[in-house]
């Protein structure tokens, strides 16, 4: 549970999470345990599945999952999995919005990538 990590405080000299933030109950929860168990001066990277600011982006990405992932993973018999993510996308906090609570559960700086 990333909200309740079983750690103690300034237990580690770095965190890392992968495709997970989208599926917390509460991003700034999630961010707030994070910097708990981060020694002072850590730093924590997040990789997950973005809002693209740019619309041509946001629209490749819609028909992406919509018309390859989704229909690949029915096939596999496994598209509850991956039929959650364009919903997921669209609650999902811009770039920015994530920087703000990052710093508002603690960390001194947050930078979001644009990868696409």
């Amino acid at each position: 549970d990333a909200l309740k990590l079983p750690f103690g405080d300034n237990t580690f000299n770095a965190a890392t999470m992968g495709y997970g933030l989208r599926n917390v109950v509460s991003i700034p929860d999630a961010f707030t345990e994070i910097k708990r168990v981060l020694q002072p001066g850590a730093k924590a990277a997040i990789l997950d599945f973005h809002k693209p600011s740019d619309e041509r982006v946001a629209n490749f990405q819609r028909l992406y999952l919509d018309n390859l992932v989704v229909p690949a993973a029915t096939l596999a018999g496994m598209k509850e999995e991956y039929e959650y993510i364009m919903p997921s996308l669209e609650a999902f906090p811009t770039g920015p919005e994530q920087e703000m609570m990052a710093i508002e559960a603690g960390f001194t700086s947050a930078t979001h990538h644009e990868l696409a």
